[in-house]
């Protein structure tokens, strides 16, 4: 009778807990869409008590999980620190583990949800050098919407994580090939993945979605590094719900575009614009920004912004970049010994990871102070200047540059503006003597200009010659912004090859 009353209790207890597990659900509640959009714009401490009050009042409620992650990945990719990062990261599996157990297997959510808690922290790793394990999860995600989109092919979340992912793994540059080979299940192409993009975007602009800015995001990224369209890139954001007087990420996105579409004076308005007070969670980064744009203008107080981002952020990332940047501050206005000090900072803070940071640290270890008028040239060049940065050079020749690196920079620079100044023949010729020059150097100016000799010919409508540019880009390994260069070319081959 004992042994038949245990019997009984178990299976009214295993019975209950199958109850409770097939009540769990994915469920977008008013209360939910509030905690992700309080999240998105960094109002962390909001955010978190609405989902403590979510997990309390409606617990089988695993969309609750989403929000969470949401919620981790914005802290750890804004403040890069590594503690926090390894803290934060346990939820991971854990939200997987009870997703797994617990979810509502014929929702489309089911596996969306697996799949894009992999990707954020795949994204968060790379923060941290974790590349190994980013591609592991990155592959692994990948895996689950491909699955879940031949379950669910009109489940159009799943097409906004597989879209930027066909279009990247398309692009993939050939020094980062062994991943792709070693995980080969993910293939796909820049035309496939903007297809679908594109499809999720028709649908968000005319009903309610609750990742419509995301996709807005993502298909303007595609277009402004991939599909080397600038001005498509600011025409998408701009018709976005996007409030970057009242999101710090909004702020970031849409002055991140203008800075890139070369929108220096729009970036600097929106920058100084931005939402401050204690209910946002610090995003220091928006400080360097306008730092950066400042200096594109030649404005006095940009050092005033980066030595704010330089003095308050703990993270690991454009660190270098920022000491360099204090020291052309200062350079500009002729404070010699300022700029000696700042890239001595340079060497010795911050890492490497990144591109800018990287360019920077080579930079200092060089021990080559710029040519004052090229790097003004820069500068302005960089902030959209175009005819400012004309001018200047214009009235200089060849023969006024001593140094190997000044003479090749000087006809880069030279084919650049005249370039975004529709003087494509200038251009054409200014490139091709950076090309003749520099292809063995070690600096990325003729890495470049046969790229943009391949954008000329593309925008030219002469696909053989654009072809042929575009594969030279690729066989110059500069010491800097080679990944990036030849994954711009290699967009540029599969736009051609469509």
């Amino acid at each position: 009778m004992k042994t038949f009353s245990i019997l009984t209790i178990l299976f009214v207890l295993l019975l209950s807990s199958h109850t409770v597990f097939t009540q769990c659900h994915f469920t977008w509640t008013a209360e939910l869409e509030e905690a992700y959009h309080q999240t998105t714009s960094l109002r962390f401490q909001q955010a978190e008590a609405a989902l403590f009050k979510v997990k309390a009042s409606d617990p089988e409620n695993l969309m609750r999980l989403h929000v969470e992650n949401y919620l981790d990945f914005f802290k750890v990719y804004i403040n890069e620190d590594e503690k926090e990062f390894e803290r934060l990261e346990n939820n991971k599996n854990k939200r997987l583990d009870e997703i797994e157990e617990h979810g509502d297997q014929s929702s489309p959510y089911y596996l969306y949800l697996q799949a894009d808690i992999r990707l954020q922290w795949a994204l968060a790793r790379l923060k941290f050098e974790e590349y190994a394990t980013a591609f592991f999860e990155t592959n692994k995600a990948f895996k689950l919407l491909t699955e879940n989109d031949k379950k669910f092919p009109d489940f159009l979340p799943n097409k906004k994580d597989l879209g930027i992912l066909h279009a990247m793994v398309g692009t993939i540059p050939g020094n980062y090939k062994w991943a792709i080979e070693w995980f080969s299940s993910m293939k796909g192409t820049l035309e496939q993945g903007r297809g679908e993009l594109t499809e999720v975007l028709k649908f968000a602009e005319q009903n309610d979605f609750i990742y419509e800015v995301e996709i807005y995001v993502y298909y303007a990224y595609l277009m402004l590094h991939l599909g080397n369209d600038g001005e498509e890139a600011w025409k998408i954001i701009n018709t976005t719900n996007l409030n970057p007087d009242q999101n710090p990420v909004a702020c970031f996105i849409k002055a991140n575009v203008a800075m890139r579409s070369g929108r220096g004076d729009e970036a600097i308005a929106i920058l100084e614009n931005r939402p401050k007070g204690i209910e946002y969670h610090p995003f220091d980064y928006l400080e360097y920004m306008t730092g950066i744009a400042k200096l594109q203008r030649l404005d006095a107080d940009a050092d005033v912004y980066l030595k704010r981002f330089v003095n308050r952020f703990k993270g690991r990332n454009f660190i270098k970049d920022a000491y360099q940047k204090l020291a052309w501050s200062q350079l500009i206005i002729g404070d010699k010994a300022a700029y000696h000090t700042y890239m001595d900072l340079c060497k010795s803070k911050g890492y490497t990871v990144v591109g800018n940071d990287q360019s920077a640290k080579n930079d200092a270890a060089s021990g080559d102070v710029p040519d004052i008028n090229l790097l003004k040239a820069r500068l302005l060049f960089d902030g959209g200047r175009y005819d400012q940065a004309f001018k200047l050079l214009s009235q200089k020749t060849e023969k006024e540059f001593v140094s190997t690196k000044n003479i090749l920079e000087f006809k880069y620079r030279m084919g650049r503006i005249a370039h975004k100044l529709n003087m494509y023949q200038k251009a054409l010729s200014f490139y091709q003597k950076t090309i003749d020059d520099g292809k063995d150097e070690p600096w990325y100016f003729a890495c470049r200009a046969a790229l943009e000799r391949g954008h000329i010919y593309e925008a030219l409508h002469e696909a053989d010659k654009a072809v042929e540019a575009f594969e030279l880009c690729q066989n110059i390994s500069p010491s800097d912004h080679k990944s990036g260069l030849h994954q711009q070319a290699k967009a540029g081959l599969r736009r051609l090859k469509n």
